[in-house]
């Protein structure tokens, strides 16, 4: 057992990121029944919302389970009195400074793991008292880190700057690509693409079904003077696209944006005027299948890559 598993108390290294409008209660528990660790999204949950989920991740699974809290989104108080109140053991934070909650989240008993897109934010990681870091690579869906830093590049950075315990993501969507992380120094993973495309995840059908027709080259990194967002090229991506070539403001893009692009894609289906967040690698995901199914996958490929490599 690594100490990803031993932390968290799970299985197999496997960490369910917490996607926007993905990630409710049904992929949660079902990732965490499976030996991962699943995480509820609670970006675009209103806070009572987020209450009712966990709940519900609670009455699914008695396994551990966490929430993603992206520090950038507001009512955060009360998110995290929520939290605190409903005894939630692990919280993923990122989007933010992990110096402002850890410490509060910490006090509580709750054990906290924070996303970066690099060693230098993994370093403030380590300084403010992180359990463990998540290194983020640029192949990755929704919000990203300026820099376009890859994952091959990343981890092996961030496994030099810190000796805390290291999850990679961005591009993982095979056991294959697991075993990749884990040579370069990772102790875990952290999946979203895949499971954004189980039958689990709260995301529209509609958007599932897209995601399986993805070829490479369909997502595109977009929004870089708010916050960097690898969105699938659609209507709305061309409209921001154009209005960011011709030197958009970021209150002119702001306007652009409006309210609820992402709620209006990933969970009601407008796949022409809807946020579509999604990596890189859902160019190879070519069926929707149930988180059960995608964890045989993943150990079974995993151990096949490793049986392969021991011939060297």
């Amino acid at each position: 057992m690594n100490r990803i598993c031993e932390l968290f108390s799970i299985r197999y290294p496997i960490i369910q990121g917490g996607m926007v409008w993905c990630s409710g209660w049904r992929l949660a528990s079902a990732v965490s029944e499976a030996g991962g660790l699943g995480l509820i999204g609670a970006g675009s949950m209103h806070p009572e919302t987020l209450r009712e989920h966990i709940v519900k991740t609670r009455i699914a699974t008695s396994r551990p389970f966490g929430v993603n809290v992206p520090l950038l989104y507001p009512e955060m108080e009360i998110i995290m009195q929520i939290i605190t109140e409903e005894k939630v053991p692990i919280v993923f934070t990122s989007a933010g400074s992990p110096a402002k909650w850890t410490n509060w989240l910490k006090e509580r008993g709750i054990i906290v793991a924070h996303v970066v897109s690099g060693s230098v934010f993994a370093l403030k990681c380590e300084q403010a008292g992180v359990d463990a870091i998540v290194a983020e690579g640029f192949e990755a869906g929704g919000h990203n880190g300026r820099d376009e830093t890859t994952t091959m590049t990343l981890i092996p950075a961030v496994r030099k700057s810190t000796s805390l315990p290291l999850i990679a993501a961005g591009g993982i969507g095979s056991g294959g690509a697991m075993a990749a992380a884990l040579a370069l120094g990772a102790e875990g993973v952290q999946i979203g693409s895949l499971f954004a495309a189980s039958e689990e995840s709260s995301a529209h059908p509609r958007f599932k079904q897209l995601i399986t027709t993805l070829k490479e080259g369909d997502t595109k990194l977009s929004i870089k003077k708010l916050a960097p967002v690898r969105l699938i090229k659609n209507k709305f991506f061309e409209l921001v696209d154009n209005a960011e070539q011709n030197g958009a403001s970021k209150d002119e893009l702001l306007s652009l944006l409006g309210k609820g692009r992402a709620k209006r894609g990933i969970f009601e289906g407008d796949l022409e005027e809807g946020e579509l967040e999604i990596g890189q690698v859902s160019s190879t995901i070519d069926t929707i299948e149930p988180v059960s199914r995608i964890f045989d996958k993943l150990i079974n490929e995993y151990n096949t890559t490793i049986g392969k490599l021991s011939v060297l």
